[in-house]
């Protein structure tokens, strides 16, 4: 069981802020694959994965290979921008 969390953009397209999920997704990409054939809110928030950052365990992910063994939570969120 992995715990699955959105924030900013992401969030208001799912209708939902965090979502437990079983997946035998081995890294990101094909988390993302499998989260986006959830509901059309899903498949929306992740048209476009190039445009997302992603944290494993609170630690950001290099990039969309990065492998799932063993982690217990993803955070998906927009790039953040310097103000």
């Amino acid at each position: 069981m992995i715990e699955v969390l959105y924030f900013a953009w992401l969030r208001e397209r799912i209708g939902t802020g965090a979502e437990q999920i079983e997946t035998t997704a081995p890294d990101v990409a094909a988390l993302i694959a499998e989260l986006k054939t959830r509901s059309p809110g899903h498949a929306l928030a992740f048209a476009d994965p190039g445009a997302l950052r992603v944290a494993l365990d609170q630690e950001l992910a290099d990039s969309l290979a990065a492998p799932l063994a063993g982690v217990r939570e993803v955070a998906f969120f927009p790039p953040m921008t310097g103000g």
